[in-house]
């Protein structure tokens, strides 16, 4: 007997998960404000804009003994640009957050690799929610002598080889000086790691892209202001938002672009019903590496240039400061694209991967399971990186050029190079990704069957909200069969 499956009827659940035709802007407007008509979701946003005001209040705390008349000057310095844009801090100012949230952010990028290196802390990872716990907690420990070096780092490469960033009543007095500067950055780096697990745990988004994207957004209009007084401010403004336009299109379209690679499921039979056999998709993200390789390659060209600038030679310096320079760009390119493979290498296995579907019973339709899988997987990945990298290549340097000979500042430069654009996008469209999320959850929720006896209609709700959840599966990821 074959059953006859046919579409449910619309409910006004349905039409608010999936606004179609000349009403989605309407629906679009009705979905930022249940938003805020949910309790729960609408205490996640409150707590996560207080926790990034908080966050920002922090640099306003300056650290004691600096001369913030000479910092003011040179916070737009070249690494201080770089490092700021990176690091959502403000290396050059004199605060307590000027580290920002990047002795975390290295943290974690060592114990992700580690994990895919180490067999014993992949091991920990696999434990489930117990093993992460761990390695939460491991992260947290190393942050602290990141920090405590890269505090150091930059006491002694940049505060002490310019001797009038101190204030004269603290420039005889080093070895306290440097216990104040040192403390004062380390402890602002804790706070906003914890502020940034803040976020996460109790508010909307991941808390460390959203602190990034803040200290990147922050820059923005102090850098408008500085344009205010040039005579070709509107043109520049106009220039600005069309650039900006078409790189964040740029951006979504290559952040959202994947390689759906279909997997077929075995079908089973047990006594007169037939289970499995249905068809899912393995995407495979074009950009699968972030903003990853361009982090790498960045920070490695800064350490070079300040290890230069203590040796004495000058053409070394200058050729590591000059982001169109013909050396700078190749090796630029050459990283990026190395950086690249390599990061998808790492968390990308394609054995592993075709071991795990043939031992849940799945296959790419086509193909044998096993090694030829694990072939197919690793050739797809390398022309997908290969377009990711020339991706992440062009929004590295194509900026520098096209703002080669305008008067903007430096900062304003950062924030037009696609590196602060992806990463302003990549986060914007994750948060609204989890928003939205949010909004299915607390739908299904709502078509629900009241609990108690005194619910009348209970049977026909409850249909409803199961029929609600079936119309946000994929097509075939029913478990049932023909009888």
């Amino acid at each position: 007997m074959v059953v006859a499956v046919r579409p449910l009827p619309p409910t006004p659940d349905s039409h608010f998960l999936f606004p179609l035709g000349h009403h989605r802007t309407h629906h679009v407007e009705n979905n930022f404000l249940k938003l805020f008509k949910i309790p729960e979701t609408r205490q996640r946003i409150f707590r996560t804009l207080g926790l990034l005001i908080a966050y920002r209040v922090g640099f306003q705390i300056p650290i004691p003994g600096m001369s913030p008349q000479y910092l003011d000057e040179q916070a737009n310095e070249g690494i201080f640009g770089l490092l700021s844009a990176l690091s959502g801090g403000a290396i050059g100012s004199q605060t307590i957050f000027s580290l920002g949230i990047m002795p975390f952010i290295s943290a974690s990028i060592i114990f992700s690799m580690l994990t895919k290196v180490s067999p014993a802390l992949e091991a920990v990872s696999k434990e489930g929610a117990a093993g992460q716990k761990k390695i939460t907690q491991w992260t947290r420990l190393t942050t602290v002598p990141i920090a405590l070096v890269q505090a150091i780092f930059i006491y002694t490469g940049v505060f002490l080889a310019r001797p009038e960033m101190l204030d004269p009543s603290m420039a005889g007095n080093k070895v306290a000086l440097a216990f104040i500067v040192i403390g004062a950055l380390v402890t602002g780096a804790l706070l906003v790691m914890w502020i940034g697990e803040l976020i996460t745990e109790y508010g909307v988004g991941n808390g460390a892209s959203l602190i990034i994207m803040a200290g990147i957004i922050a820059s923005l209009p102090s850098s408008i202001l500085n344009l205010r007084g040039s005579d070709e401010f509107w043109n520049i403004m106009v220039f600005l938002l069309l650039v900006w336009a078409v790189t964040i299109f740029v951006v979504v379209f290559m952040h959202k672009g994947a390689r759906r690679i279909p997997i077929q499921y075995a079908r089973l039979q047990r006594g007169r019903r037939v289970y499995g056999g249905q068809r899912h998709f393995l995407p495979l993200k074009v950009n699968m590496a972030g903003v990853m390789p361009i982090i790498f390659a960045s920070v490695l060209f800064v350490i070079p240039g300040i290890l230069f600038d203590w040796v004495g030679w000058d053409y070394g310096t200058r050729m590591f400061q000059d982001p169109t320079g013909f050396i700078y760009t190749s090796i630029y390119l050459v990283l990026i694209f190395s950086f690249c493979f390599f990061w998808n290498r790492l968390m990308f296995q394609p054995d592993e991967i075709a071991k795990n579907l043939r031992e849940n019973g799945s296959f790419v339709p086509g193909i044998r399971p096993g090694a030829k899988t694990a072939e197919y997987l690793s050739s797809v990945l390398t022309r997908i990186t290969l377009a990711g990298a020339a991706f992440l290549a062009v929004i590295a340097v194509l900026p520098n050029f096209i703002t080669k000979d305008s008067n903007l500042t430096l900062e304003m430069r950062y924030f037009l190079g696609g590196t602060s654009v992806l990463i302003v996008v990549g986060v914007a469209l994750e948060l609204v990704d989890k928003l939205q999320a949010q909004l299915v959850m607390k739908a299904y929720d709502g078509g629900a069957a009241p609990s108690g006896p005194a619910s009348g209609g209970s049977g026909k709700r409850k249909g409803q909200a199961r029929g609600n959840a079936s119309w946000t599966k994929r097509d075939g990821a029913s478990e049932g069969g023909t009888e």
